[in-house]
């Protein structure tokens, strides 16, 4: 039997929070936020608007594949995504997992002026308090990690915090998490319970999903060409991390990446 990773995660997410909570409590973080629930930089809008859709990600580390890029700075890799073409940014705030924080968000909002996820296992609008006041745009739902009534109140409760909202599915019977507060539809080519990838998964995916939501595609991309179908296919959003982490200047990565990319667009 295959681990279930998924599970690993969520169980010591819900100590994790458990914990933050002691050290500062919903009350106080609501008290932090002090009303301030202005409109941030919207991630659909922006993807909507590139000619290439790339949401450049920060990512330290895997559970699958160990360290990616340990000792990168978050404002440099984010000024350097920001300066080859990012539509959005796209920040891991898991630290068990991933090697994430919060302090890199805030971080990276300090250096850049593009729309930010704040990417992380969210099962609680405690965390959905901390994503607004590092100043993230909008959150990942994991329909795996959460009932369908459960996706619903945390995207209701996202939009009440002017955060806009990216629905992950990977299966045909997640669809069901969908609901009229979701901005984004996500198709996740990685299941998270064995960390498979299989890009086909988004092809797979596409003819079904909700007609009124910009589509994602996550994980496993890494080529230009494969972007391109992608693009054909319907997605206008690719979420992309390792393929830019993995080199000593993600920045430059996603500028070159973006140069044979225009190429192929250019060709139908």
């Amino acid at each position: 039997m295959e681990k279930d990773i998924l599970h690993e995660i969520i169980a010591q997410k819900r100590t994790e929070i458990a914990r933050q909570k002691e050290v500062v409590s919903e009350a106080e973080l609501e008290k932090m936020l002090d009303g301030n629930l202005a409109e941030g930089y919207s991630m659909k809008a922006s993807l909507a608007a590139s000619p290439t859709g790339i949401i450049a990600e920060f990512k330290r580390r895997s559970p699958s594949k160990g360290w990616i890029h340990k000792e990168a700075k978050p404002a440099d890799v984010a000024a350097g995504y920001q300066h080859a073409g990012a539509a959005a940014l796209s920040v891991l705030t898991d630290e068990p997992f991933f090697g994430g924080t919060l302090k890199d968000l805030t971080e990276i909002r300090k250096a850049v002026h593009l729309p930010i996820l704040r990417k992380d296992f969210i099962i609680s609008r405690y965390q959905l308090l901390q994503a607004k006041w590092a100043r993230a745009d909008a959150v990942l739902l994991i329909a795996a990690a959460l009932t369908p009534s459960e996706c619903r109140k945390l995207a209701e409760e996202a939009h009440k915090l002017k955060l806009e909202v990216l629905l992950e599915l990977h299966t045909e019977k997640e669809l069901d998490s969908y609901n009229e507060f979701v901005d984004l539809t996500g198709i996740n080519n990685r299941n998270l319970g064995t960390f498979h990838t299989d890009i086909e998964n988004s092809f797979r995916m596409a003819e079904i999903l909700p007609g009124n939501t910009l589509h994602v595609s996550e994980s496993g991309i890494s080529s230009p060409e494969t972007v391109s179908n992608l693009r054909k296919a319907g997605y206008r959003g690719f979420l992309m991390g390792e393929a830019f982490m993995r080199t000593s200047d993600p920045g430059k990565a996603l500028s070159e990446f973006h140069q044979v990319l225009r190429r192929y667009l250019l060709s139908y």
